[in-house]
């Protein structure tokens, strides 16, 4: 029977409703609601031509600032986009003052100027807070609604409209869910939501700033807080409005199993990532080589690390990868790295000249290390030249290796030039003979 009376309901609310809104616009009728309504209007065109006026000269003004802190500008430019509705409120205020205090009104003359007065400053005061909403869809869904809220509480409709959303409902046995129970819950969960992103946010923030916490701990403990308080305040904001979370519970465990052989992937990789920031294996700033990839780590997120490599372009590797594939870091213990290059001279320069003239060329370039000093070693004679290795060890692999060894190459051609050593290359001797004729054997 209930599933039959609540469209009647429903209809009843609707027509109470506009059975309102037609007295409240027979008052506007009266001699002196109309006069209030002509004040109104009056108002409403000098804070539209003051507002033509001051805009372009405050923008201009704003153009000016340098050097003023980003959260100065952004409130500067709240005011510029409201300065039709500040002129609005101040002058509709300064009028009520005028028409008590100097012509001694009746309070009930400036009944409609007091009412449009105050939602307006309820108007101006939302359009504040909801700059304090980064999210620019959740910023215009809570400015509006506000903004509606605030005109039906006002204009006296909110109790009517609040019982014809009630009414409109949809039932299945015990389970009903009407249009004021969802604007309720979406009301409530945003509010919950922008709670807990500032929350997030401001621990974020101290959690980076601590020194003592290693970079994966730090991005470990802000992910979990997240989680944490994102999903906190989405079952708090549907528990508020009188949801039952047990039902949801056991349509989220069915719904998990199904996720759980679709998402296998993204599941995997959650939770290496989690292995990831666990075991300190990598961590933001490693520089790492992953098949043909070098670079180093500029972020780790839950689903992938993302890797910039020396050439600017920025590598989504999923964290599965770095689990189950053969990674290289260069920085796991310590920054320091140890480079090889191969160079050969002639059998008629003294090694021992050679190997002292490289050691002391590689000490002269910038990014090697004197803390640990360059060797040179024989590795080997070859065809047409003496082979050897040097090694040195730099601290600053995010640098870049080409370049370092680049620049030791360099400065070997140079030391080799300035002490006489030369580098051999491959000679072959090629012999033309004469017209001797080649005896081929009989089939």
């Amino acid at each position: 029977m209930e599933q039959e009376t609540t469209p009647d309901t429903a209809l009843s609310a609707f027509g109470t409703l506009i059975s309102e809104i037609e007295t409240f616009g027979f008052s506007l009728l009266l001699p002196s609601r109309l006069t209030q309504l002509v004040v109104i209007v009056g108002v409403f065109l000098v804070a539209h031509l003051a507002m033509l006026f001051f805009a372009p000269r405050f923008h201009n003004w704003m153009r000016g600032l340098e050097g003023r802190p980003k959260w100065q500008l952004r409130w500067l430019l709240v005011v510029h986009r409201r300065i039709r509705l500040i002129f609005f409120v101040v002058l509709t205020w300064s009028v009520i003052f005028f028409m008590r205090e100097v012509l001694h009104t009746f309070p009930s003359r400036t009944y409609l100027l007091s009412l449009i007065g105050t939602m307006s400053v309820a108007w101006l005061f939302i359009a504040f807070v909801g700059r304090l909403i980064h999210n620019t869809l959740i910023r215009r869904t809570v400015v509006w609604g506000g903004w509606i809220y605030a005109a039906l509480y006002y204009f006296g409709f909110l109790e009517t409209t609040s019982s014809l959303l009630e009414n409109l409902a949809i039932e299945f046995g015990d389970f009903r869910l009407s249009v004021f129970a969802i604007l309720k819950a979406l009301f409530v969960t945003g509010i919950l939501f922008f709670i807990a992103r500032v929350l997030s946010s401001t621990t974020a923030r101290k959690i980076g700033e601590n020194e003592d916490i290693s970079p994966s701990m730090r991005v470990l403990a802000v992910k979990f807080i997240q989680m944490a308080l994102f999903s906190a305040a989405f079952f708090l904001g549907l528990k508020a409005v009188g949801f039952d979370l047990t039902g949801l519970a056991v349509l989220s465990g069915a719904v998990g199993v199904g996720l759980g052989f679709g998402l296998q992937k993204v599941v995997s990789n959650l939770v290496s990532g989690v292995i990831i920031l666990l075991d300190k294996s990598i961590k933001p700033g490693d520089v790492i080589s992953l098949g043909e990839t070098f670079g180093w780590i500029d972020s780790l997120g839950a689903r992938y690390v993302s890797v910039v490599t020396r050439n600017g372009k920025e590598y989504l590797i999923p964290n599965e990868d770095l689990i189950t594939g053969q990674v290289v870091n260069w920085s796991h213990s310590n920054d320091f790295v140890r480079l090889d290059i191969f160079f050969g001279t002639s059998y008629g320069c003294d090694p021992h000249n050679v190997r002292k003239v490289a050691i002391d060329a590689a000490k002269g370039v910038s990014r090697v290390l004197s803390s640990k000093a360059p060797v040179c070693h024989i590795v080997g004679f070859g065809d047409s030249s003496v082979d050897y290795i040097l090694r040195f060890w730099i601290k600053d692999p995010t640098g870049g290796l080409t370049n370092i060894r680049g620049n030791v190459y360099l400065a070997l051609w140079d030391a080799f030039q300035e002490h006489g050593i030369s580098i051999p290359f491959p000679q072959r001797e090629v012999r033309v003979l004469g017209n001797e004729t080649m005896s081929l054997p009989d089939d």
